[in-house]
């Protein structure tokens, strides 16, 4: 099923009032260690950067193949493609050992029992196959986030977005980054069906701007400004 997606650019000032009013009325994330935790992931992309040129265009149906680990534990390593349409996300997403994270990080197939187009190792199996699809990027920040049952809506405050091309050193926990400027400061509400009138009243603030912002553009965009100017 697809979720609804909106995600908003804030300054730090709006972050911390508005996390402040949405702690009051959700429950924290029970993965958060002290209040934060890490989120990485390593995007791929083809050939052809056909994901960074669609997320460029603003294409409305676009998708996102990338593996995520959390403060920095490859015990449990999640690969996941990801379908956006408009502001709609669907994620296919299981998790994988460090073997598999490693072979697909050096642009091999995997072999996997169960072959079905809602594997992500099917998928990426096929895009690397078909699309030579490779990893591009890592992408890091500190996430916040509290959760609410009815509607499964989840609210998200990142901080300090950062990029680094040291992909290899992506399962060691030991990449190099460079921050994002100015845009690093994001905030994302998701939900099924509905969200519930009064979290939406909580997040009323006339100085948030919707965006459909990728951390994965911005990333590649910085890594490649910075690659440029050294």
């Amino acid at each position: 099923m697809y979720r609804v997606e909106d995600k908003f650019l804030c300054s730090e000032c709006d972050m911390v009032m508005l996390q402040s009013r949405v702690g009051g009325v959700m429950n924290p994330d029970v993965f958060s260690r002290d209040g934060y935790y890490r989120v990485t992931s390593l995007y791929f992309d083809d050939y052809t950067d056909s994901c960074l040129q669609d997320a460029d265009d603003g294409v409305d149906h676009r998708n996102k193949y990338r593996i995520r680990i959390y403060n920095g534990d490859v015990n449990v390593i999640k690969l996941e493609v990801k379908y956006k349409l408009y502001n709609r996300v669907y994620k296919k997403s299981r998790t994988i050992s460090k073997e598999i994270a490693s072979r697909i990080i050096e642009g091999e197939c995997v072999v996997d029992n169960e072959i079905s187009m809602d594997n992500p190792i099917t998928l990426f199996n096929l895009a690397i196959s078909k699309d030579l699809l490779r990893p591009k990027v890592v992408v890091e920040y500190d996430r916040c986030a509290y959760v609410f049952s009815p509607g499964n809506v989840r609210i998200t405050f990142d901080r300090n977005i950062r990029g680094s091309d040291d992909i290899y050193d992506f399962l060691d926990d030991k990449c190099s980054y460079t921050m994002v400027q100015d845009t690093n400061r994001i905030l994302e509400v998701k939900y099924d069906e509905f969200l519930p009138g009064f979290i939406a009243q909580v997040l009323e603030n006339g100085n948030m701007i919707q965006t459909a912002y990728s951390k994965y553009k911005l990333c590649r965009e910085q890594m490649e400004e910075w690659i440029h100017v050294n």
